[in-house]
């Protein structure tokens, strides 16, 4: 059996569709711009009283029967695990925090904006690591696309950018920012919203890079690692403790990034004594929850500030003691249902330390 769709349909959902974009000339026809004219009375009658006080003349406006095309100024998409902007920022830039598994977060930046290059077909003509300074060769940002009823970018420039790393001092925090070096067109004249959009759009493509290079690594840590685990066992004075064989460095550097996935909220980190203070608020579940399926762990314990004492251990491991906020070491019982619950966050959400 074979379906048809009138014709009558078709235009009416193409119309639907697009808006007023099909009859775009339509709007700006100088009638539409018009004042009404005054009335005009047949010969054989009386012309009505016009007070000269409030008569206004008719007016026609000149207007480009042309539409115009405004855009908004682009956004800096953080979709990347880690990534931010700060608010008020008038530089095309991202801010990115050392992930999990990322041995130098200024080289892995580094390598996603050469990627993103190597993708274009094209190269740095100048590039300076110690400075974190990356100066390309020419390329369009906005490749041609095919389209009928939508709009459709075409590459009618080309762009020459500077990138730049800027690493704190803590290396553990990074930025990269993103600025038009010289633009070339035939037909399209660079102005200011134009350029933001050109550098914010060379940005996001790095972005994108960044975050797909890092799910990459994610996988790559769990097949050589795997998932942390937790035992029940004693610190080295006696107290009831959680226990892994996971090295102390491992797991004194990691620790604070797990616990702050579990509704905890680092205060202070002591690294001589190997001390960490952090307060915990019971998380408070929403539908979105349900959707996405992430629904978060709600540990057993009371809302407040705990210290993890993190110590070595006599066999070579190391042992995590929870204590209040007043330095008393939690009861057993407490601290078994404790490792039950991380145990089961890291299972069931793939948490690793």
């Amino acid at each position: 059996m074979q379906y048809w769709i009138p014709k009558a349909l078709a235009v009416s959902v193409l119309v639907s569709l697009s808006g007023c974009g099909v009859f775009t000339d339509e709007a700006h026809q100088k009638r539409n711009y018009r004042a009404s004219e005054p009335v005009k009375v047949p010969e054989q009658l009386a012309q009505p009283a016009l007070d000269p006080i409030y008569k206004m003349e008719v007016a026609e406006y000149d207007n480009n029967p042309d539409s115009t095309n405004y855009r908004p100024p682009a956004q800096v998409l953080t979709v990347a695990k880690g990534s931010w902007v700060e608010e008020g920022d008038k530089q095309a830039r991202v801010y990115f925090d050392k992930n999990d598994g990322i041995a130098d977060l200024n080289e892995f930046i580094w390598d996603s904006v050469h990627a993103v290059l190597t993708e274009h077909q094209t190269k740095p003509i100048k590039q300076d690591k110690s400075l974190g300074l990356i100066e390309t060769n020419w390329y369009a940002i906005i490749k041609p696309e095919e389209g009928w009823l939508w709009d459709s970018d075409t590459a009618v420039s080309e762009q020459r950018f500077i990138f730049t790393i800027e690493e704190k001092s803590h290396q553990r925090t990074a930025s990269l920012s993103a600025k038009l070096a010289e633009y070339k067109s035939k037909d399209v004249p660079l102005t200011p919203i134009l350029q933001q959009q050109l550098e914010v759009r060379a940005l996001n493509q790095v972005v994108a890079e960044f975050d797909y290079r890092y799910r990459q690594l994610e996988v790559e840590i769990r097949k050589q690692q795997g998932i942390i685990s937790l035992e029940m066992g004693f610190d080295n004075k006696g107290n009831a403790a959680l226990v892994t064989e996971q090295d102390y460095s491992v797991i004194f550097d990691r620790f604070s990034g797990f616990l702050e996935r579990l509704s905890f909220t680092i205060v202070e980190i002591d690294q001589e004594r190997g001390l960490i203070t952090a307060d915990y608020n019971k998380p408070e579940s929403s539908v979105w929850d349900s959707i996405w399926g992430e629904e978060l762990a709600e540990l057993p314990i009371e809302n407040g500030q705990y210290q993890i004492l993190v110590s070595r251990t006599k066999e070579g491991g190391t042992s995590l003691t929870w204590m209040d906020d007043e330095g008393t070491t939690l009861e057993p019982g407490t601290m078994s249902d404790l490792q039950q619950a991380l145990e089961s966050a890291l299972r069931q959400r793939g948490i690793k330390i």
